[in-house]
Order: C-alpha cells, then sequence, then structure tokens
C-alpha cells in the first residue's frame, strides 16, 4: 500500500480503518507522477478520476469546492513510498478565493481566520506554485509588523490581513501573475507542483544521500481542511510515541495555538509543550495519547504524527515511522522486544549498520554558530577538537604535555603513524577513502576529513590557507569525519558509546549470525579494543607497521641497506625479539582465538627516508663543507656526506615505475628468504611461549602476494621447516595461507590451495588490479566524475565491485574449496567493515571478515542481517 499511496497516503488509509478520526480524502497514486514528469501532463484520465473524487468528497462532507454556500477547502499534500520529511511541497486552504473567503467568514463568524487561510494560500501558493520568493512575502509581513508595532503573526488584524492579502496580490504582478480564482484551476496546479517537487534540488540531493531510487515519484493526497487557526480552542502540533533522541517511551510532543501546520514546522513561534495541551484542552490532549497508542501498537514502531485540533475537536492528519537518533533507534528496537511487539530477528533488521556507525563515534551538535572552514572527503566518522600541528614528529612532543591535537597534512604516509597515534583527529589536503589517513583514521576509531582540495597546507610556512582565512600551530579547530567538514575553533561535541541496548541487540546478532568476525589489528591495543567490541579472532595484522616505532626503525633501514646476508642477519637478530614481544601480547590478547600474521609485504624503499628530503640534506652539507675551514668539522661533513650518499644509492636501487606491482610480498620472501625465516620465528617463539603460561594459541601465518602457486610452494616449504624445528614438542598448531589479492589467484584458487591452509581476499588490491586502477590516482583524478556520471554506480574501494572483483572471488572460493574441503576463506581489506560487502561476503559462502576494531560491532550487526536478509 505503501509503494502505490506514499507514506502519507498509506497512513491517513489505515488511520481511517482503525476508526481514528481523519478529515476525509483521497490519494492520486505515486504511479501517476513519473509519468507526468516524463510527458508534462496528466496520465489519460486522471484529471477526470480525481473531479469524480471530488464529488464523493463533497457529498460526504455536505461541502462544495467552490461553493458559495458552504465551501469545501482542501490540503494537496506530497508522500513518497519512503520518507523524505520537508523535501516536497504541500498546499493548504486550496479553494478560496475572493467570494469564498467571505463565505467562510459568514459560515464560521470569524472573519479574521477566514482571512488568516486566504493570506496563507496566497503565500504559499505564489511560493510552491509560482516560484516567487519566499522573501517577498515574508518581507511585506515584516513591513506591517514594524508599522503596526506587532511581533507574531496571531497580531494581524482583520484589516492588517486585508492589506496583507492586496499587497500579495500586488507581487504576483511584480512577477507578472496574478492569483487564480478559479478553485478547479488552484487545485489542479496544485497538484502539479507537488508533482514537480519530486524533481526539486533538496529532493534529489536528500535521495542521492539516502540511496531512494529517483523513479518512485511522490502520491498526492487531496484532504478536506481541518483548521488550528480558528482561534485559541484550535491547534496544530507534531508529537512523537517515544523520544526520538534517546528512545524513552514517553510522549514527545509540541504544539502551537491558532496555527496551521507549517507554523509549527518553520519555526516562526516557539511552540509550547504538550504538557500545556493537557491544561488548556484535556480532551483533545487524552485524544492524542490514546491515538499515540493505539497507533504505536499497530504499526510496531516508534510513530511521528501530526495532528489539528478545530474548535476543540481533535483530528490527525499524519502517522510515520519516525526519524530518531542512533541511540534512540537501537533504544526503541530493544524496547519493543522486550514488549513483546517485535521478535528478535525484526529488531536487528530495523537497525541500520550505519545507524551503529554512528553510536561509536563523537559527533558534532550543531547549533548555527560554527564557521564552517571547508569541506572534503568524510573518511572515518566521529568528531573532535584540537590545535593545528603540522608535523608527526611536533604532534609527539606536543602531546606529551597532554594538549589535544589535530594532525594536518597535505596527505599522510606510514612515517606520520606515530603521529596520528597521538591526535584526535586528521585532515588532508589530498587523498580519497581509502588513502593512507583514511585506512588509518578508521583502524584507529579517530575522525579523519581528507581531500580537502579548496585548502592549502604549506609546510614551510606552517600554515594552511582555505579561502580568505589563514590558520597557523596553535589555531583550534574542529574535525567533522562524518560529514567531512572542519569548523573553526572547538564545537560542542557529543559524546557516544556502546550502550546497554546496543550491547544487547548485539548478543542477538552473535545468535543469528553465520559469518565469523575478526579484526584488522596492528597493535596489542588495537587488538584489545577490538577483543573488547567482540572479535573473535585477529583477520589481519600487518607486520609492516611494527617496524616503524622510533626503537625499530633505524634497526630496519640497516638491514634492508645491508651489503651482504652476514649483514642482514645481524640486524634481522637486533628485531627478532622485538617481533616476539608483539606477537606475544597479540596471542595473549586473543586467547583461544586464531590470528593472522601478514608477513613483510610492501616494498622496502617505504622504510626508507624521504628521497626529497636527503637530497636536500646532502646540498645543505656540501655548502656547509664548501664554506669550512676547521679540519673536524669537515671529517665530521664528510662522514655525514657518505653516509646520506649511501642512502641515496640504496633508495635510487630500490626505487620502482609501479611499486604496487614491484618487488614486494612474497617476491621479498623468496629474494630474501631470511625476512620471512626470522618472522616465523618470532611467530613461532612467541606462540609457544604464551601456550607454556596455559592459553590456547592459534597462529595463522600469511604470506602475501602470491600469484603462482609456485610462489608459495617454494615459500612453503622453506618456512615450514623453521616451523617444524621450533614447535617440537610444543604440540602447537599452526597454518600456513596466503592473501588472495592477484586476479591470476583467483583463477588458479584451486593450484593454490593445495599449499595453503587458509586464504584471505585483499580486496583493495584485487580491486586496483581488476580494474587497472592506481587507487591514489584513481581517487585523486576521475573516480568522483564516474560515480558522479554514474559510469561507476559505487566505489569499488569501499564496496566489493560484485560483477568484476566479486565474480573473481566466487571463483576463488569454488576452486579452492574443491581442491580442499577444510580451505577457510575470509577477507581482511578495508572492505570487510562494509555492510553491503559483507552482504555479499555472506552470500558466496566466506568463513569470516575481517573489519578494524572500532568497525567490529558494525560487522557483527551487518553479519546478522545477512543472515537474516537472506533467509527471507
Amino acid at each position: 500500500m505503501v509503494a502505490i499511496l506514499g507514506g502519507k497516503g498509506a497512513g491517513l488509509a489505515e488511520m481511517t480503518k482503525l476508526g481514528l478520526n481523519v478529515p476525509p480524502g483521497f490519494t492520486i497514486s505515486t504511479e501517476a507522477c513519473p509519468e507526468y514528469l516524463s510527458k508534462g501532463t496528466f496520465p489519460k484520465g486522471l484529471w477526470e478520476e480525481i473531479l469524480e473524487h471530488l464529488k464523493i468528497l463533497q457529498n460526504s462532507s455536505g461541502k462544495e469546492f467552490g461553493g458559495l454556500k458552504d465551501p469545501l477547502l482542501v490540503s494537496v499534500r506530497s508522500g513518497a513510498a519512503v520518507s523524505m520529511p520537508g523535501m516536497m511541497d504541500t498546499i493548504l486552504n486550496v479553494g478560496l478565493n475572493d467570494q469564498t473567503v467571505e463565505v467562510l467568514a459568514s459560515k464560521t463568524n470569524n472573519r479574521r481566520f477566514a482571512l488568516d487561510s486566504y493570506r496563507r494560500l496566497i503565500q504559499m501558493f505564489g511560493n510552491v506554485v509560482m516560484n516567487i520568493p519566499h522573501s517577498d512575502f515574508e518581507e511585506a509581513m515584516i513591513e506591517l509588523k514594524i508599522k503596526e508595532k506587532i511581533k507574531s503573526d496571531t497580531e494581524f488584524t482583520e484589516k492588517s490581513l486585508e492589506i496583507l492579502i492586496g499587497e500579495f496580490k500586488e507581487i504576483y504582478g511584480k512577477h507578472h501573475m496574478t492569483f487564480p480564482q478559479d478553485p478547479l484551476n488552484q487545485l489542479k496546479m496544485a497538484i502539479e507542483a507537488v508533482f514537480k517537487s519530486w524533481n526539486t534540488e533538496r529532493a534529489v540531493t536528500y535521495r542521492e544521500l539516502n540511496n531512494i531510487p529517483d523513479d518512485l515519484g511522490t502520491a498526492v493526497s487531496i484532504v478536506s481542511m481541518v483548521f488550528g487557526n480558528m482561534g485559541e480552542d484550535s491547534a496544530t502540533g507534531v508529537a512523537f510515541t517515544r523520544d526520538p533522541n534517546t528512545g524513552e517511551r514517553k510522549i514527545f510532543a509540541e504544539y502551537l495555538s491558532n496555527a496551521q501546520g507549517e507554523d509549527v514546522v518553520a519555526g516562526i513561534r516557539t511552540p509550547h509543550e504538550i504538557q500545556d495541551l493537557k491544561k488548556e484542552m484535556p480532551e483533545a490532549y487524552s485524544q492524542l495519547i490514546k491515538s499515540a497508542g493505539i497507533l504505536e501498537q499497530h504499526y510496531r514502531d516508534m510513530q511521528d504524527i501530526e495532528f489539528t485540533i478545530e474548535k476543540g475537536k481533535f483530528y490527525l492528519l499524519q502517522t510515520r515511522s519516525g526519524k530518531r537518533s542512533a541511540r534512540a533507534a537501537i533504544k526503541v528496537a530493544v524496547d519493543l522486544v522486550a514488549e513483546g511487539l517485535i521478535k528478535k530477528e525484526e529488531a536487528i533488521l530495523r537497525v541500520m549498520p550505519e545507524t551503529l556507525d554512528t553510536l561509536l563515534h563523537p559527533q558534532v551538535r550543531y547549533n548555527g554558530t560554527e564557521k564552517l572552514l571547508g569541506k572534503g572527503l568524510a573518511a572515518s566518522p566521529g568528531a573532535a577538537s584540537g590545535t593545528i600541528v603540522f608535523s608527526s614528529e611536533r604532534a609527539v612532543e606536543l602531546s606529551k604535555e597532554k594538549r589535544k591535537i589535530i594532525l594536518v597534512r597535505p596527505e599522510t604516509t606510514a612515517d606520520d603513524v606515530r603521529g596520528m597515534a597521538v591526535s584526535e583527529g586528521f585532515l588532508t589536503q589530498k587523498g580519497g577513502m581509502t588513502s593512507h589517513a583514511a585506512v588509518v583514521a578508521r583502524a584507529m576509531g579517530k575522525p579523519a576529513v581528507v581531500g580537502v582540495e579548496a585548502m592549502n597546507v604549506n609546510l614551510r610556512e606552517q600554515t594552511i590557507r582555505i579561502g580568505d582565512t589563514l590558520l597557523r600551530e596553535d589555531d583550534t579547530i574542529t574535525v567533522d569525519g562524518t560529514n567531512g567538514q572542519f569548523i573553526l575553533g572547538e564545537a560542542t561535541l557529543e559524546t557516544s558509546s556502546i550502550t546497554p541496548e546496543a550491547n544487547v541487540l548485539l548478543k542477538w546478532c552473535d545468535e543469528y549470525r553465520k559469518l565469523g568476525i575478526r579484526a584488522n589489528a596492528n597493535t596489542p591495543l588495537e587488538a584489545r579494543v577490538a577483543r573488547e567490541n567482540g572479535a573473535e579472532g585477529i583477520g589481519l595484522a600487518r607486520t609492516e607497521r611494527m617496524f616503524l616505532g622510533n626503537d625499530r626503525i633505524q634497526i630496519m633501514r640497516a638491514m634492508i641497506m645491508s651489503a651482504n646476508l652476514a649483514e642482514r642477519l645481524k640486524y634481522l637478530d637486533m628485531l627478532l625479539p622485538m617481533q616476539i614481544a608483539d606477537f606475544t601480547e597479540f596471542f595473549r590478547t586473543m586467547d583461544g582465538y586464531p590470528v593472522i600474521i601478514r608477513l613483510l609485504d610492501p616494498p622496502l624503499h617505504e622504510f626508507l627516508p624521504d628521497k626529497e628530503g636527503i637530497l636536500n640534506e646532502i646540498f645543505d652539507l656540501k655548502l656547509k663543507l664548501s664554506s669550512t675551514k676547521d679540519s673536524k668539522e669537515m671529517d665530521d661533513l664528510i662522514s655525514k656526506l657518505s653516509e646520506l650518499k649511501r642512502i641515496l644509492d640504496t633508495i635510487k636501487n630500490l626505487e620502482e615505475f609501479n611499486p604496487m606491482l614491484g618487488f614486494r610480498g612474497c617476491r621479498l620472501g623468496l629474494s630474501y628468504p631470511e625476512i620471512y625465516e626470522m618472522q616465523v620465528k618470532a611467530i613461532i617463539t612467541a606462540a609457544a611461549k604464551v601456550k607454556d603460561q596455559g592459553h590456547s594459541i592459534f597462529p595463522e601465518i600469511m604470506i602475501p602476494l602470491i600469484g603462482h602457486s609456485n610462489e608459495l610452494r617454494t615459500l612453503r616449504n622453506k618456512l615450514e621447516k623453521v616451523a617444524a624445528k621450533l614447535s617440537e614438542g610444543a604440540d602447537l598448531e599452526y597454518k600456513f595461507g596466503t592473501m588472495i589479492e592477484i586476479p591470476r589467484a583467483c583463477v588458479t584458487a584451486d593450484q593454490i590451495a593445495k599449499y595453503a591452509d587458509f586464504f584471505s581476499f585483499g580486496t583493495n588490491d584485487l580491486t586496483q588490479m581488476t580494474f587497472g586502477y592506481s587507487r591514489d590516482d584513481a581517487e585523486g583524478k576521475f573516480l568522483a566524475s564516474y560515480l558522479e556520471e554514474g559510469i561507476l554506480a559505487s566505489d569499488p574501494f569501499i564496496t566489493v565491485d560484485e560483477e568484476g572483483v566479486g565474480e573473481l572471488m566466487k571463483m576463488a572460493v569454488r576452486k579452492g574449496k574443491q581442491a580442499r574441503k577444510d580451505l577457510e576463506v575470509g577477507i581482511c581489506g578495508e572492505q570487510g567493515g562494509d555492510p553491503e560487502t559483507i552482504y555479499f561476503c555472506h552470500k558466496i559462502g566466506l568463513d569470516y571478515v575481517s573489519a578494524s576494531p572500532h568497525r567490529i560491532p558494525v560487522a557483527r550487526l551487518s553479519a546478522a542481517r545477512a543472515s537474516l536478509l537472506q533467509s527471507r
């Protein structure tokens, strides 16, 4: 019914069936709207049907539309199948003209009310139907209020309203228009305007933001007018059957006496609290409470109700599922289960993953006074305020003073991780939704806005310039990662956390989901957060992140620049105890659950200093060398210059045209097996140690970037010997597997599975190689236009591309499990936390998904929803 009658029309019909007091009317179906918009005229026979139902309405009401004895007035209301509050148009008091207004005045013995209703129609019709700016009418009203020394619309006298009506008609004239006096012409034009409002800029934007199809169209309800502006015994209001902010089970409502519906929504007068209605109109208040209870029981959900009271008589004008905060949405769903109105399955399906995601992050509480500086991509949700810093080193330094910091960079790199760890949030000039800043921010659960192209970050001068605003270090900004914008100064934030009701809901999710939920974690701290959020193991521990600490990066660089195997082994032996300590903490945290550790993946040059920085240092040293005459200083400069040149030679030697497809992953392991052997030693040693302490340990060793079965066969044979030797007598179970991130690996998954205990899809690289996109280049240059022009339906780096990448994944799952029945298959890319991707993973039979620690609750909910939706 909702699909045909729209939400408003269906609500009116349902309330009528329930015996509630609803003004009579009829609804034009949603099917008429798209046809009207495509042809520019009413569908054949529609106008005749409207006139026929208008006669029925006249007969039921005893009034005549345009009649001079007892005129029938109607409202023309929009109402799509999916709620779009405030996005489309409504016109009230249709049917009034210069004659019927006098009849209405005489019939009601209230000329002021009749004139006020006529004034409203001319104003609303002019704005909605004739596209006359709303401000033209508002300015005329303000001028008259100043002249008559009044503040409120309700203070206009009959004479004032007569003057306004005359001035409003003159406004039409200034725009070379006239207000139509024929009621039927008014009705036809009003219906057309409501149809057209489906394609207003605000409606189109709302649909884009909420993924609502453009071809649904709006229904149009023609409803007999009831009047809340007939005096102090009349009113109009809006009520929620529960508090939409907290979800508390109590009526939440406001009303205005002597007003019509748009007055409450427009905020032109301060509404009264609903408890005042209990005193002023107790019978109407009683009807409101009774109706609210009936509607909530019937719809089994919190309702948003519009009502009007005419001369003390209560009418319902609309009911719909009420918009609510994330906190309220979860509480209402859980409470309705406790009240026996819905089952647990329905509660899970009613809470959208993005709702839970919002709950988990602090948000900006906007009050209209904020100075918005700029907008970029909403890379990681939440909000944070702090003083600006431009380098990771400075961030670490200031963090020791317990200062809250926002790290601002042109773009972030792996070297910035330490600074990011101590910052409240991040802001970058460049980058996309899967850029380094975005990925790390989501993993850390910190807000980030990236790709603010209108902003210029000058690291040399330590400034941000955006428009006319210049910001420096120590200036305070607020990053809103939910909406992708940043604000000058410290905005008001609302703290968020997992509520008791959310924990209840997540426990229900665990009962219904079939997918396992693991976490992508790079530090023991992230692993602990993941475990607290319900992770059942680690799906990806990136070992490269473990080498970036101050105590390790220099050793790592020395190992990379080693001239021979013996020298390389010396530095690897120094890194070994550090890796053992890292893995020991992981295993303790995930006691009883599997931990997948990926061996070194990125190209080695990523661990070396920036080439441009080294060149600058060499240049500076040469300048100093040319000017010094001190022999000791000269020797010192020559020594430093020699070391920098050695580093530069290594960087040049390791440079690649396309590092993503170059010397990395298993290719490193095959060329320098001692690196992977050291890591396997650390993993097995740590696992055996923790097992001796009474813990249950299930290490899984991931070999990255396998494209050919021979690569995995060769590496596994070498590494198995290391693992077997160290685990002798320890009764330690471990697995070897690979990340599936090369299309060839998907096509030959049956061959690779012979040497793998598990597969884990690395969807970022798999997407890049399948599309032939460089992620950073695509997001920086053309991906946005691809999405805008509809070339791509969604960002393939956020949600899996089912038709391309997804088909490769399905092939890999099918072939892999055919070759090895007990093969474990999961996903560990960033997409492992995306709700749509999780649904796809459930459909193709994956065993688990792995998400960033702070997205574990969202993954648990999404996995449960996937299971329930598929069963339906």
